[in-house]
């Protein structure tokens, strides 16, 4: 009497697990085959000269111009960057306020900084590293661009620091969703007062869509993480120097890791004009999240695979350069990655 009630039993269940298992393969297809892209990215030998151009930068922490930097802290940073190609070096003066503006306070050690890196590290620049939160709207808890008040109030901070002494800005504020008009006006704004105090205006940017419209699927998850190549070229254009934030990938595996900093590498070279460096950001710290595993986001796979991307799409750019994030967890196997495959002068 209960036979077919157990034969329907079996059969529910049997479909659940053929739904299951399709649904399964439905992400794990693309996943793997990704992964397969992204590690093909990754194989093979770099140019042999796809080295330093004498573009590279590096990002240091505010400790530098608060006081708690002095002459031995310096002396060692030439020891570790004195015969590389570094010429950057973007000095946290920030952050910027919620309205744009920049108390003097917070640089107060920028001129014994700049005058001694000129002593000792001559030709080397010393950007303001100018920052915040990114908000959607007015009264949060950041910087909202869509306000002409504060984006004019950025552009006097940038002044501001240009008074200083400092030869660049370096603007890195987060996170800035994809064909944002406010962010562009605002470089729009920045790029010739800079420029006119004789200076070099750099920008943070996000990563290209590593698939074709990734960031309209990431933006459904409340993520704005990507920008399209399109937005990120008209970014690059509006900037003498653009530094790709290569990490935070929540990738697992190193060769993962490295093949997608490939990617991103040819990416941004189709992207940028010519005529703007292009710098390709290197995880210099080793904090583990969800969205970076210091196992997998090491500084050797973003050397070489920016060199391989460099090595496919643009081998002849000058232009080119790698940033170091962040000077004060730097390890001493990080600085070795960038030494020995990219960063001493020949």
């Amino acid at each position: 009497m209960n036979r077919p009630k157990k034969r329907r039993t079996t059969l529910l269940r049997r479909l659940a697990v053929r739904v299951a298992t399709g649904l399964a393969l439905l992400v794990l297809i693309p996943v793997v085959t990704a992964g397969s892209a992204l590690r093909a990215s990754y194989a093979g030998s770099p140019a042999r000269d796809a080295v330093t151009r004498g573009r590279d930068a590096v990002w240091l922490g505010h400790a530098w111009i608060d006081g708690r930097r002095g002459e031995a802290d310096l002396a060692r940073l030439k020891r570790r960057i004195g015969d590389t190609g570094i010429r950057d070096l973007y000095v946290h003066a920030g952050p910027l306020g919620n309205d744009g503006t920049l108390p003097a306070s917070a640089y107060r050690n920028a001129a014994w900084l700049i005058g001694a890196v000129h002593r000792e590290l001559p030709g080397v620049r010393v950007q303001a590293w100018l920052g915040n939160k990114l908000v959607t709207g007015p009264g949060g808890a950041g910087l909202w661009l869509g306000s002409p008040a504060a984006r004019a109030a950025v552009v006097a901070s940038a002044r501001q620091v240009m008074r200083a002494g400092f030869e660049g800005v370096h603007v890195d504020v987060e996170p800035v969703p994809t064909g944002d008009a406010a962010f562009l006006a605002l470089l729009d704004d920045l790029h010739p007062v800079v420029r006119s105090a004789g200076g070099v205006l750099s920008v943070a940017a996000q990563q290209i869509d590593p698939l074709p419209s990734m960031h309209s699927a990431a933006r459904v998850m409340g993520s704005k993480k990507w920008w399209t190549q399109s937005y990120f070229g008209k970014v690059a254009r509006r900037v003498d120097q653009i530094a790709v934030m290569s990490y935070d990938t929540a990738l697992p595996w190193e060769n993962l890791y490295g093949g997608y900093v490939a990617r991103q590498t040819a990416l941004a070279l189709e992207a940028a004009p010519p005529t703007t460096d292009l710098l390709m950001g290197l995880p210099f710290y080793h904090t583990d999240t969800w969205g970076h595993q210091s196992r997998a986001e090491t500084a050797a796979a973003a050397v070489r695979g920016a060199r391989l991307g460099l090595s496919r799409e643009d081998h002849g750019r000058q232009r080119f350069g790698m940033a170091l994030y962040v000077d004060f967890a730097a390890t001493e196997a990080d600085w070795r990655a960038y030494r020995s495959q990219w960063g001493v002068r020949g």
